[in-house]
């Protein structure tokens, strides 16, 4: 059995035992279950997250929660090498649902949110796909939770030199956001996030053309 089919069935036996009453997450797990999560880099509460939202909210759906749990996997395996980091962040961590970047609310949470995802240290009261983090999403550009986490990996990627082959700056929507705010070159918009040290442009490049198709 591969692992996304695992993912799914132990997903689905977890909602049969939340919609049968028992809300205690801690009992759902089997010691091969617990194994099997920490293979792929998944908390056990962050699992139970999606589950009681999919029952309570009927979103969202269980394919968005293995997308994300697959974008985890791929970080934790490929640039952790399935080393799981000691380090958290708590809720005091977390910049506020006021705070700004580049004028646009609730986007230094969510990023930070995703990043501390992707490294797999958010504490387990805090959950990256939250209805907060949707709505944001949502609002710009309809875009999908499991693809902001690969373009908050990308863009520090491509900093450093290591963006995966599949991954392509300069496509058709950073060309039209380019275009759009000045007629940038991407090449000199690359140099100014490089001098910069700061991939959240590349990110906010990539919200801002999602929000704009």
């Amino acid at each position: 059995m591969n692992w996304d089919e695992q993912f799914l069935l132990l997903f689905r036996r977890c909602i049969d035992a939340y919609q049968a009453g028992n809300k205690d997450f801690t009992t759902y797990y089997k010691p091969a279950d617990l194994t099997f999560l920490e293979t792929i880099g998944c908390k056990p509460r962050e699992l139970f997250d999606f589950v009681e939202d999919l029952a309570d909210e009927a979103t969202p759906s269980e394919s968005t929660a293995l997308l994300i749990a697959a974008v985890r996997r791929d970080y934790f395996l490929i640039k952790q090498k399935g080393i799981l980091s000691q380090d958290e962040i708590s809720t005091d961590d977390l910049p506020t649902f006021g705070d700004t970047l580049d004028g646009i609310n609730y986007f230094p949470r969510i990023l930070t949110k995703a990043r501390a995802k992707l490294r797999g240290e958010l504490d387990p009261n805090i959950m990256f796909g939250c209805g907060g983090d949707r709505k944001f999403l949502r609002d710009h550009g309809n875009i999908h939770p499991a693809d902001f986490l690969r373009h908050v990996w990308a863009a520090r990627a491509k900093l450093r030199g290591e963006l995966d082959p599949n991954i392509m700056f300069g496509c058709g929507g950073d060309r039209k956001f380019l275009r759009d705010h000045g007629n940038i070159h991407p090449a000199d918009f690359l140099r100014h996030v490089w001098a910069s040290g700061d991939d959240n442009q590349l990110i906010i490049a990539y919200v801002r053309s999602q929000t704009s198709n």
